[in-house]
């Protein structure tokens, strides 16, 4: 359970400081229903670029932003891409909803709102005291700085020093103070030792997205209700969707797949992870090049008892397509010799390094079971190319001038070719068994209990079901907090 316990007199200083710095806070049911918010907010955000630091931008944490960097309004459908089976090679819709269209160009914005408001809303943290401390894997620090800024909150961004340049050069502009530890995405121990170390200073609090609960209450209410009203927007008469895959980064997005599982309960949920890190698959260990997930732990928020596959993702695949998705003579080999729209090939530049993990898993999926034209397959896409336009320069350093030639090799060889080995399905023992590795780092080194870590295996209605409902509770305080501001009233 999330503690919403108030500290009434740092909850009246957060609501003089949004007050002052014109912030009103948006309600989970409201990024669910963005339809719902106030018609002066929408009437303003038409002035909003999508990226900009302005507090209006808070309303733009939905899935379902018109796909505009400025001046949209809101859709009834989230942005998704639908690949092609001349592309994937399976017979079954593959479909996959866009994170490009959040402010950020990432979905991390709503987890680390989820985060960051429970606490806001309740005085827990004072934003007149506090630095909000985002340890990450890249984009989640870039969304928790990013609503820090908004809100008027100082913060300090923690990532690996191998991450792409392009998360630097922009948190240098919004972070109070950035931090980068040593080597790649699946050096996470060396994110939380630090923030160990900056817990001996009171002032700083830290949201960290491996355990905080307000992740999955996120996803599971926004991302996973997205899914929902995707699938029953574009399904056809005798389509059934059979299943989501997510990679794991810090296990956020799988409570999406609960939800899923909660609306249709024969859908199978699969979780992805770095073949070069195989910790899930095989105990495994190891440095990958798939940004944005983290390895070497279970995170705390994964619900391993309600995940029924694990697939692991060669990291060389999500490099050549990355390329050949985003370069003019890739381009051309999808319009040319696969007959792709143009706007199609303009969304494929909405997948992102761990987007193209995502598809791929849902592709090795629909492999090993065999799926047909009426099976649909969901994902998401947590970021897109624009944070990786470096990676891509340094692909056609390591690799030379791509060509069509070059196009049809990565095509056939990392999409067409993707086997079904490095995967399995999960019984109930390979579950519990994955469940315990939690023990290592979460009691050995983090300070939780055996007693909580159990609850997450044995009390399913204590534990993920009371948190998923707690959206309502945090709805109602968000809504107080705004009524003692008092600026809804003078739109």
């Amino acid at each position: 359970m999330i503690d919403l316990t108030k500290n009434e007199a740092a909850l009246e200083r957060n609501i003089q400081k949004a007050k002052e710095n014109g912030v009103i806070i948006p309600t989970i049911r409201q990024m669910r229903h963005p339809e719902t918010i106030p018609e002066a907010i929408q009437a303003k955000l038409k002035q909003v670029g999508l990226w900009d630091v302005n507090p209006l931008n808070l309303f733009r944490i939905t899935w379902k932003n018109e796909a505009k960097e400025f001046g949209g309004g809101y859709q009834a459908v989230p942005n998704y891409v639908e690949l092609p089976s001349a592309l994937t090679g399976v017979p079954c819709r593959i479909v996959a909803m866009a994170g490009k269209w959040f402010p950020t160009g990432c979905h991390k914005v709503g987890a680390s709102f989820g985060c960051l408001a429970p606490r806001l809303v309740t005085g827990q943290f004072d934003a007149t005291y506090h630095h909000a401390v985002w340890p990450s894997t890249g984009n989640y620090c870039r969304g928790g700085a990013f609503n820090s800024k908004l809100l008027a909150c100082d913060s300090v961004a923690i990532l690996p020093a191998e991450m792409s340049k392009e998360r630097f050069e922009w948190l240098s502009q919004i972070a109070g103070q950035v931090i980068a530890t040593p080597g790649c995405e699946s050096n996470v121990k060396e994110i939380f030792d630090k923030t160990w170390e900056l817990r001996q200073d009171p002032s700083m609090m830290i949201f960290n997205q491996f355990e905080e609960m307000g992740n999955p209450l996120w996803h599971y209410n926004v991302t996973g209700n997205a899914l929902v009203d995707l699938y029953e927007a574009i399904r056809r008469p005798d389509d059934e969707i059979f299943g989501c895959c997510f990679t794991s980064g810090s296990a956020g997005t799988l409570s999406a797949g609960d939800r899923i599982k909660d609306v249709y309960p024969r859908a199978k949920l699969a979780v992805g992870e770095a073949l070069q890190c195989p910790t899930i698959l095989e105990n495994g260990f190891g440095g990958h090049r798939i940004e944005g997930i983290g390895d070497k732990h279970i995170p705390w928020i994964h619900n391993v008892k309600n995940t029924d596959m694990v697939i692991d993702i060669d990291d060389e695949d999500s490099q050549r397509l990355l390329r050949l998705f985003n370069t003019p003579e890739g381009q051309q080999y999808l319009r040319g010799t696969l007959g792709l729209s143009d706007e199609l090939i303009e969304q494929l530049t909405w997948l992102g390094i761990s987007g193209i993990a995502n598809v791929l898993c849902c592709i090795k999926m629909a492999k090993y079971y065999e799926l047909t034209e009426h099976d649909m397959v969901f994902t998401v896409l947590t970021d897109s190319a624009v944070m990786y336009r470096s990676r891509i320069e340094e692909l056609n350093e390591m690799y030379g001038a791509y060509s069509d030639r070059a196009a049809e090799l990565d095509h056939n060889l990392h999409i067409l070719n993707l086997k079904t080995d490095s995967m399995a399905e999960l019984g109930y023992r390979d579950r519990k068994r994955i469940h315990n590795l939690k023990y290592y780092t979460w009691v050995e080194q983090q300070g939780r209990t055996v007693e909580d870590l159990n609850a997450l295996w044995y009390d399913t209605k204590g534990t993920w079901d009371a948190v998923h409902a707690q959206a309502d509770e945090l709805d109602a305080l968000i809504d107080e907090f705004n009524e003692r501001i008092g600026l809804l009233k003078t739109l």
